[in-house]
C-alpha cells in the first residue's frame, strides 16, 4: 500500500492546523487508487508529527510513503528539516520506501491558482484571452 502524508509547519491557531487535516481529507476522496492511506503531519507545534505519522502509515500497512512538503518556498523546513527527519524514519523502516514530493511552491500550476484567486477579490484577469493583444488595432 502507498501512503500519502501532507505535511504543514503546524501553528499555535488550532483552526490553521484543522485546516491542513481537511485538507488531507479532500486529499483522501480524491486519491482514488493512488494511495490506500492519506494522512497529514506537522513539523512543529502541532501533532501527529512527521515521525508519529511515518510510524502509523507504517502500522496500517504502507509499503510506500510519500511526503507531500505544504509549503511555499524553499526555506530551511523544506531544504534540511523535513529531509533528515526522512533520513531518520528510513533508517528505521528499511522495507518501507519513504520519499520526499516536491513541495508545493514548486508546482507549475501554483502561478495559475494565484491569478484565479486574485480574480475572485475582483482584479482583472491577468492572463488568458483577455489580454490577448493579437486582435488589436
Amino acid at each position: 500500500m502507498r501512503s500519502l502524508l501532507l505535511v504543514a509547519h503546524g501553528s499555535r491557531r488550532e483552526v490553521s492546523n484543522e485546516e491542513i487535516r481537511l485538507l488531507a481529507g479532500v486529499l483522501a476522496e480524491r486519491a482514488g487508487e493512488h494511495f490506500g492511506h492519506v494522512g497529514c503531519a506537522f513539523l512543529e507545534i502541532a501533532e501527529p508529527s512527521i515521525s508519529e505519522a511515518i510510524d502509523a502509515a507504517v502500522r496500517a500497512g504502507a509499503r510506500e510513503v510519500v511526503v507531500l512538503p505544504y509549503f511555499l518556498s524553499a526555506g530551511r523546513h523544506v531544504a534540511d528539516d523535513i529531509p533528515a527527519e526522512i533520513e531518520r524514519k528510513q533508517r528505521e523502516h528499511q522495507g518501507v520506501r519513504i520519499r520526499i514530493a516536491p513541495y508545493l511552491g514548486q508546482a507549475d500550476e501554483l502561478s495559475r491558482i494565484l491569478l484565479n484567486l486574485s480574480e475572485k477579490a475582483g482584479c482583472a484577469p491577468l492572463c488568458g484571452p483577455a489580454h490577448d493583444d493579437t486582435n488589436a488595432d
